[in-house]
């Protein structure tokens, strides 16, 4: 598998080996040794799966208390996944970065503890698989505004997106619970 830090070098895309031929393909989407030769020593404890229609746009969720490594992946679909890191004593804090994933290109996203996490669908709906490194806690769980003017995110948007009513309600991250 070929491994690639981002603009925030916590953030890491995965790009694994895929077998294919005549009858298919067959890639490993999770090996403990492999990923953690690349740095990623992640223990995951949840497997989430999401369906999603165009322009749903999911995030950005975290869990103040049991933070969440997430590997992230579609196999239907595509979405623009973003990582937004709050964590108050990274050099990166309040940056973003985001990546296309999809069923076409295969690849994952590895967003460590840490960050705020969420996704844009842009293909007529996606499936959505991640795993998660600790339970979803959803006492514990904040959202920051998808539109957070000084975030910035460069969502390509075909329109207003859909929003659940919490994700509707996000917090600015100047005024976010964040991380030391």
């Amino acid at each position: 598998m070929n491994v690639a830090p981002t603009a925030i070098p916590d953030v890491l895309v995965i790009e694994p080996k895929v077998f294919g031929d005549s009858r298919g393909f067959f890639l490993e989407s999770w090996n403990q040794r492999a990923f953690s030769a690349a740095g990623i020593r992640a223990v995951f404890v949840q497997d989430n799966h999401s369906r999603s229609e165009r322009n749903v746009l999911r995030g950005l969720h975290y869990q103040l208390q049991q933070a969440q490594g997430k590997l992230v992946r579609v196999i239907a679909g595509e979405i623009y996944d973003v990582a937004v890191d709050i964590r108050r004593s990274s050099p990166t804090f309040g940056r973003w970065v985001g990546v296309a994933l999809s069923a076409g290109n295969r690849r994952m996203m590895w967003v460590p503890p840490g960050f705020a996490h969420g996704f844009l669908v842009v293909s007529g709906a996606a499936e959505v698989l991640y795993k998660a490194t600790d339970y979803y806690a959803p006492e514990h769980e904040r959202t920051i505004a998808w539109n957070d003017l000084e975030l910035a995110i460069a969502w390509p948007l075909a329109g207003p997106p859909v929003l659940s009513a919490k994700d509707a309600a996000g917090t600015r991250l100047r005024d976010a619970e964040v991380y030391p």
